[in-house]
């Protein structure tokens, strides 16, 4: 048989293989890079001026507003009527301003695209809400959107022909921006991004160089505002991690325990929060506040069993990781018990009717967890938290090689030392998670 330039004698004519790197050499992409880094300014500090007013709303909300009504401290029940107030406000959003309030934090952690420049202040103002009364969901995927928003409106005032190669370029890159500082670093940023995104193949390298350019110039930015305004970075941080041990062998027993434990639990939270899922879509207000009120019951019982304030429970938990270790905290094992469950219920019922990210809930589920196993024999609190944290964030968002550089970098020099228990609960806890989910139901064999 010959083959020629039409290909093998009785097929189709062969095409030739594309180039993948013409791209890279072309003009275009030079000026699309420098637009990309333009963009990293004003996108990060609009991102930055997001955080700050999520950040500020949380004390405004819990301890500056019962003060004012004249409370000598915040009143056990609290949370009640603020979460029922931002549960009204989130789905009242949700119906009347374009956009839906953004990604449905239940259907997991995905890029869909940049959104409308229309559908951005519903975006802002249903994270807000949600951030603000203190229902358990971080700000990462509201970021992602603001961030690609805006920056696919900035290059389109420019350029009315854009190809949607550009556009996802662009939306990519908006995205590494406003994302940059928060996880603590810019590369991790980038990790969690090209895995969400499926940007995938030869042409990998060629769209992530943008928003790679754009994260690095966002965490400068991020550091050069936090350092102006006093306020800080907001970034994913955690002080004085004890010191590893080099892996012992129990604890790759601990690891093969804790990826198969958090597999099912994130098995369980998907299952709950898209059953909730769909009964809020059918009443969208009234469930809304039910389940809100859920959230503020869950944390109220914790206070009154754990005698921690219920704020504890409450919030995404980025902020409250650091507190997990050292005796200083007071949490005995049955208090950490009783966290995972209160904050994954809780968890379960933000992510079917409030609109905010999904990955520092997970992660903190997953490093409180992990600290609660420490108390059995063979296991540090360093290693569970680090395992804890990567094994319960691929459970939820299939995303191993974000998930061990969550776990490890988070935590420094005793990450890299702890990785190899991480790698191997991360693994066991992708692999559990895949023979758990139901394949999809399609016409075609698998």
């Amino acid at each position: 048989m010959s083959v020629g330039r039409t290909g093998p004698v009785g097929g189709a004519p062969a095409t030739a293989p594309q180039d993948p790197f013409a791209l890279l050499r072309s003009s275009g992409y030079l000026k699309l890079l420098v637009q990309a880094g333009l963009l990293g300014v004003p996108v990060c500090a609009v991102a930055f001026g997001f955080l700050a007013l999520a950040h500020e709303l949380q004390p405004l909300v819990y301890q500056d507003l019962p003060q004012a009504l004249g409370f000598a401290g915040t009143p056990v029940w609290w949370p009640l009527p603020m979460l029922a107030v931002g549960g009204v406000l989130v789905a009242l959003i949700i119906r009347h301003l374009p956009g839906n309030g953004g990604h449905e934090p239940a259907d997991g952690f995905a890029l869909g695209g940049a959104p409308a420049l229309s559908a951005l202040p519903g975006i802002a103002l249903a994270a807000l809400a949600t951030l603000g009364c203190g229902a358990v969901l971080g700000p990462e995927a509201p970021l992602i959107a603001l961030g690609g928003g805006l920056a696919v409106a900035a290059v389109r005032l420019l350029h009315r022909d854009l190809t949607d190669q550009a556009v996802a370029v662009v939306g990519a890159a908006g995205s590494f921006a406003a994302v940059s500082a928060l996880l603590g670093s810019p590369l991790l940023g980038a990790f969690l991004l090209m895995e969400a995104s499926g940007l995938g193949g030869p042409l990998l390298g060629v769209m992530l160089v943008p928003g790679l350019l754009a994260a690095g110039i966002g965490a400068l930015i991020f550091t050069g505002l936090g350092d102006w305004t006093g306020l800080g970075t907001y970034s994913l941080t955690v002080q004085h991690v004890p010191k590893a041990a080099d892996p012992a062998l129990p604890e790759f027993g601990w690891a093969l325990a804790i990826g198969v434990l958090c597999a099912l639990t994130g098995f369980g939270v998907h299952r709950l929060s898209r059953f909730l899922k769909d009964r809020v879509a059918r009443h969208r207000l009234p469930a809304t506040v039910a389940l809100a009120l859920v959230v503020g019951a869950l944390a109220i019982g914790f206070a009154e069993a754990t005698g921690k304030p219920a704020s504890e429970l409450l919030y995404s938990g980025q902020s409250a990781l650091g507190s997990l270790f050292g005796a200083t905290t007071g949490y005995s094992a049955a208090a950490l018990v009783l966290l995972v469950v209160g904050k994954g219920l809780a968890y379960c019922a933000s992510l079917s009717c409030f609109r905010g990210g999904p990955i520092f809930p997970a992660m903190f589920i997953g490093a409180a967890g992990g600290i609660a196993l420490a108390h059995l024999p063979g296991l540090t609190d360093t290693a569970g938290f680090a395992m804890g944290i990567g094994a319960m964030t691929v459970a939820m968002f299939r995303l191993p090689m974000t998930a061990v550089l969550l776990a490890t970098l988070l935590l420094g020099r005793s990450g890299l030392t702890v990785m190899p228990l991480v790698i191997v609960a991360v693994v066991v806890a992708y692999v559990v998670t895949a023979r758990l989910t139901p394949a999809p139901r399609t016409g075609a064999a698998a």
